[in-house]
């Protein structure tokens, strides 16, 4: 295996609180606490070695689990030999009874094609070109927060949620959502915390037929989903058809590519649509919540970011030129990805026998790289278990390896809509820093835990506190 890498970034800890994690394992689990432990929370199942040794390769009752934490052997799984890989089939098995063949779930001739033919969809100028529609809808939230009284109690997490599906209706798809954003949000959080839960039979890869028990619930949360879906489509396809004038939003391109010569199949379109509902939302209210928490932590960065958010916000709208001013925002953002990655687990299985890093695996290995080991890991990171967004400041963000910071993952089957998530969320905490200031409620332990994306269990409640008064 590679030597050590160099540590990167990080200041000295002093009395500062760690960033709430499980406590790794000195050693692996036996098969029946290793079912258990995946089923109510994966992120508990890593021992002390995974975070130690670039590349962990151990059998199990699952099969064998090769752990790929050095960059360059990340590199050649997700690049260089990134054809002789499929996603896991555990991975698949949970995702598509509610997101179908989208671009999370597709493999192959039809993911290449579904690619190309969203790709326009979230070309950087179209991207930039909902900053204003974000920047009101962000308004929108400080102006409904600056009506409830100072000291108010509030779930973080659930507001972070229904600000960005705000977001979804006001820029992919601006006829709305065809259903309440509260009611919406409590369907995709029942799927994901039902279907997102693994159950014993996927992870021993045994057939769909048997009937997966503890599901109870995903049924009615998945109808609500798929109804909102089917209604979002039959209004702008009935616009359509009457020759009305439709917004020029991302339904719009997604519809035109449904179109195209070679387009997406109608089935695909749905699927599309579903992927960017749910995953497209969820990932970034939870990036928003971990930063509003780590700041509440970390008060000397909160008081960076409120004098940052002052000076920019106050100097006019939130333009492009403003927007990369915000680097202490967006720093802030990249750390709380880095100790909470949206995704906390990227899993393939090798098509043909390879190496990585020296081990030998073939088709029965779950190869894993997992975001939430390498962002923690002790050969990459210095005291990586601490929030410290100087890691991301101009002069420190350089010297972090491509391959050691993955929270959109990489390669072919990066997130098609990072830069829509990472404008949005800049624009939704500067704003609300630069009116609020948020602390965590007494007595309130915060716990990550693992439901397809990485959430706080049981919500963020946190006693809101008005810092200005316009």
């Amino acid at each position: 295996p590679p030597g050590p890498s160099r540590p990167v970034s990080g200041r000295p800890v002093g009395r500062r609180q760690a960033a709430p994690a499980p406590v790794p394992r000195p050693r692996q689990l036996g098969p029946v606490a290793l079912l258990r432990a995946l089923r109510a929370n994966p992120i508990t199942i890593w021992t002390r070695q995974h975070y130690e040794e670039p590349v962990v390769l151990r059998h199990s009752v699952i099969g064998p689990i090769c752990v790929v934490s050095e960059p360059a052997a990340i590199r050649h799984v997700l690049i260089d030999n990134a054809q002789n890989y499929r996603k896991g089939v555990l991975q698949t098995r949970v995702l598509r009874p509610g997101l179908g063949n989208g671009l999370l779930t597709a493999e192959g001739d039809s993911w290449r094609q579904q690619r190309r033919s969203l790709a326009p969809a979230f070309a950087p100028r179209l991207i930039e070109s909902f900053q204003p529609a974000m920047a009101e809808v962000a308004a929108r939230l400080v102006t409904r927060w600056r009506a409830l009284p100072d000291a108010s109690r509030i779930d973080a997490a659930r507001e972070m949620t229904h600000v960005t599906l705000e977001m979804l209706a006001r820029t992919i798809f601006s006829d709305g959502l065809a259903s309440e954003p509260a009611v919406l949000a409590r369907a995709v959080a029942r799927y994901l915390d039902t279907l997102g839960r693994i159950h014993p039979f996927d992870a021993l890869d045994l057939p769909a037929f048997l009937p997966r028990l503890g599901r109870k619930g995903s049924r009615a949360a998945l109808e609500t989903f798929n109804l909102a879906i089917e209604g979002i489509l039959a209004h702008r396809r009935a616009m359509l058809a009457e020759g009305a004038q439709a917004p020029r939003d991302l339904l719009a391109l997604i519809l035109d590519a449904e179109r195209g010569e070679a387009g997406l199949a109608p089935d695909e379109v749905r699927a599309n649509i579903a992927t960017f509902i749910a995953a497209g939302h969820e990932t970034t209210a939870n990036a928003l919540s971990w930063s509003l928490f780590l700041l509440s932590l970390e008060p000397s960065w909160r008081f960076r970011l409120e004098a940052e958010a002052d000076e920019v916000l106050d100097g006019g709208g939130l333009t492009s030129a403003a927007l990369s001013r915000l680097v202490v925002t967006k720093a802030v953002i990249e750390e709380a990805l880095r100790l909470y990655p949206p995704a906390p687990s990227i899993t393939r299985q090798p098509i043909g026998e390879d190496r990585i890093a020296g081990q030998r695996v073939d088709q029965r290995t779950r190869v894993i790289i997992s975001p939430w080991i390498l962002h923690r890991h002790l050969r990459l990171w210095n005291n990586p278990e601490y929030f410290d967004p100087a890691r991301f400041m101009p002069g420190s963000r350089e010297e972090i390896d491509r391959f050691a910071y993955l929270p959109f993952g990489a390669g072919p089957r990066i997130c098609i809509g990072a830069g829509f998530a990472l404008q949005e969320a800049v624009i939704v905490l500067a704003s609300i820093c630069r009116c609020f200031r948020l602390e965590l409620a007494e007595g309130h332990e915060v716990r990550p835990v693992q439901r397809v994306t990485l959430r706080p269990e049981g919500g963020l409640p946190m006693i809101i506190r008005r810092r200005r008064a316009g």
